[in-house]
């Protein structure tokens, strides 16, 4: 692998500076850009900002598709030394309320029909509002524009909400450095480079929805967003741009992975990125079949240190549970609840260490004290670190494989059981595409095994029955199954865990 190319952390808008300027940086339903024009949109659109009389270190929110303002944001909001704060478009008015009054946003950049959802009272008096359609030429029409930040890298830059699933959304402060080492650390193992073509389909209010485009723009490549409806879309947006580089959720590529591609749509893919979980067994060896010159990336990430950990694809067909070792710029430790570092196999919690470890959370020391905490004695960087409530195994190579959430551990019967083992066998059956598998309250057991699943084919309980049976010990069994067609995702789409726990208080 190459030498990593300039580590040391700049300004994030600096990140527009790194293409040939000639080379398309954009593609979007208004045309091209390149790499020249990236560079005076985000200056013509931080001068815009700023216009609209906001001071260093102000919030702006945006709430929108993707669309070319929403892409410019990240790096026009940082030019004019502002604070981004963007929200996923398909959160509704109540969340949009919280992000907005918790992070004190001055300003609100929204499509038309998002703003006329909020609510009287929901937008703060204090928090303007641009109608993108109506005011977005407005906002870009500062011919002159700003030049290049001289920010320090360790300045706010922006505020990532979490999807808010398991209670009030967490704002997770990010530093200039924090973004582009993430943006150059992922270039750099990903191996991005100027001819690479990124189908930007993931929320650009996701950690890695964001760094979709960050990344590839410091590769110097290009990006095409695209705001899809049915994993068709995406398939035929692939084939049309000849797009090389793909990043999706588990259960987006199970999605894909049940539908056809033509040979025009697999052909130009050079590499598959998953965040957000970790890739099933069957599921792996279904998108190396679909895609067989493509190289497939398992990743594991937090808001919180962005991401951790990735696994070379040469390994990803003998290592199919596996979510690798630390990312460039980043420390990660498997670690006992006294604080020293386990053996090989032996369950312990993930610690990230370094410089991708955000701020905290806004305004939120209490949380923050609980997740940020002095890294171990053994760590290399020292500092705060990020102590992930993840159960992971490193083996003897230094490989980590994802156990499950301290929170999410099922106690039945003296076990704790993993979730995360049982969904998978779930899957791996053949008899469900999906599953979820949650702990109820229960008398005797203290707590059952309750799962949720999406069935494949005739007599799916009873196949699955079956297999568990066989491939399971009696106290991992479901003391329950329910079949869902469809089950629920949460704003980043993923498999909304919560909302089937409120399903079942309910």
């Amino acid at each position: 692998m190459p030498i990593l190319p300039d580590p040391l952390p700049r300004p994030l808008d600096h990140l527009a500076l790194l293409g040939a300027r000639d080379a398309p940086a954009l593609v979007d339903r208004a045309g091209i850009v390149d790499h020249g024009g990236l560079d005076r949109l985000v200056g013509q659109l931080a001068a815009g900002l700023l216009r609209q009389g906001l001071q260093p270190g102000d919030r702006v929110a945006s709430w929108c598709a993707k669309t070319r303002l929403a892409c410019l944001m990240p790096l026009a909001a940082a030019r004019a030394g502002l604070v981004h704060v963007p929200i996923n478009p398909v959160l509704k008015h109540p969340q949009v309320a919280h992000i907005l009054a918790d992070s004190g946003a001055r300003l609100l950049i929204a499509g038309a029909g998002r703003a006329a959802s909020l609510e009287e009272g929901e937008r703060p008096a204090s928090c303007g509002l641009l109608i993108e359609e109506e005011d977005g030429a407005a906002l870009l029409a500062d011919t002159a524009g700003l030049g290049p930040s001289g920010a320090d890298p360790d300045a706010l830059v922006a505020i990532l909400y979490t999807s808010g699933s398991t209670g009030r959304p967490k704002g997770v402060m990010l530093s200039h450095a924090n973004l582009w080492l993430g943006a150059i650390s992922v270039a750099h193992y990903l191996k991005l480079a100027a001819d690479d073509r990124t189908l930007c389909v993931l929320p650009l209010s996701f950690d890695y929805g964001q760094n979709q485009l960050l990344s590839s723009w410091g590769a110097g490549a290009c990006v095409y967003p695209l705001d899809y409806l049915t994993p068709r879309d995406v398939v035929r947006a692939v084939a049309k741009h000849g797009i090389t580089t793909l990043a999706g959720v588990p259960p987006l590529w199970i999605q894909l992975a049940e539908i056809d591609w033509p040979a025009d749509a697999v052909a130009p893919l050079r590499r598959l990125t998953n965040t957000g979980g970790r890739l099933s067994r069957p599921l792996v060896s279904r998108l190396r079949n679909l895609f067989p010159t493509a190289d497939l990336y398992s990743m594991y990430g937090l808001t919180e240190a962005f991401r951790s950990t990735y696994l070379l694809p040469e390994l990803i067909d003998r290592h199919p549970d596996s979510i690798g070792s630390a990312i460039p710029f980043a420390e990660v430790m498997v670690v006992r609840p006294d604080g020293t570092i386990t053996a090989d196999e032996e369950p312990g919690e993930l610690v990230h260490a370094g410089p991708l470890v955000a701020q905290g959370y806004w305004h939120d020391p209490a949380r923050t004290a609980e997740r940020f905490r002095e890294a171990p004695s053994a760590s290399v960087y020292g500092g705060v670190a990020v102590w992930s409530g993840d159960t992971v195994q490193r083996d003897a190579a230094g490989l980590i494989r994802f156990v499950g959430r301290d929170d999410e551990m099922i106690k039945s019967s003296g076990n704790r059981i993993s979730p995360t083992e049982i969904e998978e066998a779930a899957i791996a059956s053949g008899a469900a595409a999906e599953a979820v598998a949650i702990g109820v309250d229960d008398d005797r057991l203290g707590q059952a095994i309750l799962l949720y699943a999406r069935p494949v084919g005739e007599d799916a309980e009873t196949r699955l029955r079956d297999y568990f049976r066989r491939n399971l010990p009696n106290f991992m069994q479901p003391a329950r199954l329910v079949w869902r067609d469809e089950l629920p995702r949460n704003a980043n789409g993923k498999l909304d865990r919560a909302a089937l726990k409120k399903d079942v208080v309910a």
